[in-house]
């Protein structure tokens, strides 16, 4: 139904790599977008949840070879470890007789866990490939579509749902499937119910300076059991920690990450924002908006770029710092009104950080040369310039 786009991304690097592996949170649209993929490839689909495909794989040096020349598809393959290992072997004798190329993709919900175990056994016969909720270039640009996404995040089924209601049902499900079955089997010690309350906390800080001690303090936690469980809400893809930019410059820097969740419908489900009119009189509003841009912006931006904030104490302020692969810099600020209030602060950074390009970002789809320094833009424009950049 939607035109993913990291499908070209999976498709190249099938051509040359033995594995390929989609990571993103569960029900993103990895296994409908595994599907397509191996349809014109004779694919064979596995899910490691499933009983039945458990069994074909009672011995699966001898499943997987029966099959070299068609694609497998594994789903959920974190849930199988001792799978890697196997797989390094076919591989590796699949290179040696010349078939090496396009055997394997692995879909997982969870980064540096899955990395982890397959980057032990897979090294350097596997590629990874993030997949992130729906995207706007993905839905189409339309004002109704922007504002659709940004209530409702970009999990397929919360976004085509058919009422708000059903809408906010489906995530508070997804929610509930996360702390009642993926912490414990990612996490086996770590409550659900504190890693619940930890996700509304941030919820209410979206886009804030991180402060473990505080959030630990107001969740009885200690500040290193804060941490650990943060860690594992960014393993398993559901925050970021956007790092402060460092610059050459004799002031006194952000040292502390801001913290988002990283799909807006959750932030709200969270919260209890069911309407479009609820969410623009809450006071998240503005943060729930700049972590919606970010999101959608680090979607189609080139391998290999950088994101940060930049702050000092004295004021100095921009919302996103991208330092491209060739070390160009680009600023955005991002502002949710249609007209650009700029302040003193903003232009301090900017002569700080003395970017190749300057970025404005509106809710407007206006574009237009500002103040002599900076250019206004849309989300979707500027959408289009990184991946042009690409």
């Amino acid at each position: 139904m939607f035109n993913r786009f990291v499908i070209p991304e999976i498709e190249d690097a099938l051509s040359y790599q033995a594995a390929v592996c989609i990571v993103g949170p569960r029900q993103v649209g990895k296994t409908t977008l595994a599907l397509e993929v191996g349809e014109s490839r004779n694919g064979i689909y596995l899910d490691m949840e499933n009983p039945s495909d458990l069994v074909k794989l009672t011995n699966p040096d001898a499943y997987l070879n029966a099959f070299a020349d068609r694609l497998i598809i594994i789903d959920e393959i974190h849930r199988v470890p001792t799978l890697f290992p196997v797989l390094r072997g076919i591989i590796d004798a699949g290179r040696r007789s010349g078939q090496g190329i396009g055997r394997f993709l692995l879909l997982g919900s969870a980064s540096l866990d899955l990395v982890n175990k397959s980057g032990e056994s897979l090294a350097g016969r596997i590629s990874y490939i993030n997949m992130s909720p729906l995207i706007l270039s993905e839905v189409g640009n339309t004002q109704a579509n922007l504002t659709q996404l940004w209530l409702r995040g970009g999990f397929p089924q919360s976004f085509l749902a058919r009422t708000e209601k059903q809408s906010m049902a489906i995530r508070k499900d997804f929610i509930r499937t996360y702390l009642e079955r993926d912490v414990p089997m990612f996490a086996e010690r770590v409550p659900a119910e504190s890693i619940g309350r930890l996700w509304t906390m941030l919820a209410n800080n979206q886009g804030t300076l991180l402060n473990s001690s505080e959030l630990g303090r107001s969740l009885s936690f200690s500040t290193q059991t804060t941490n650990r469980y943060i860690d594992l809400l960014v393993d398993l893809l559901l925050i970021r920690r956007l790092q402060p930019y460092v610059a050459n410059v004799n002031k006194r820097l952000t040292k502390s990450p801001k913290v988002y969740i990283r799909d807006s419908g959750l932030v709200h489900a969270l919260l209890q924002i069911d309407t479009f009119d609820k969410l623009l009189s809450h006071p998240v509003v503005g943060n729930s908006w700049e972590g919606f841009i970010i999101e959608n912006l680090e979607a189609v931006m080139p391998s290999r770029t950088q994101l940060a904030f930049y702050r000092t104490g004295g004021g100095a302020e921009i919302d996103l710092v991208i330092t491209l692969p060739d070390g160009k810099i680009w600023t955005v600020e991002i502002k949710r009104s249609m007209v650009p209030k700029l302040t003193k602060g903003y232009y301090e950074a900017l002569k700080d950080i003395k970017p190749d390009k300057a970025f404005i970002l509106t809710a407007s789809a206006d574009r237009y040369p500002f103040d002599g320094q900076s250019e206004v833009i849309g989300l979707a424009a500027l959408m289009d310039e990184l991946h042009q950049y690409a």
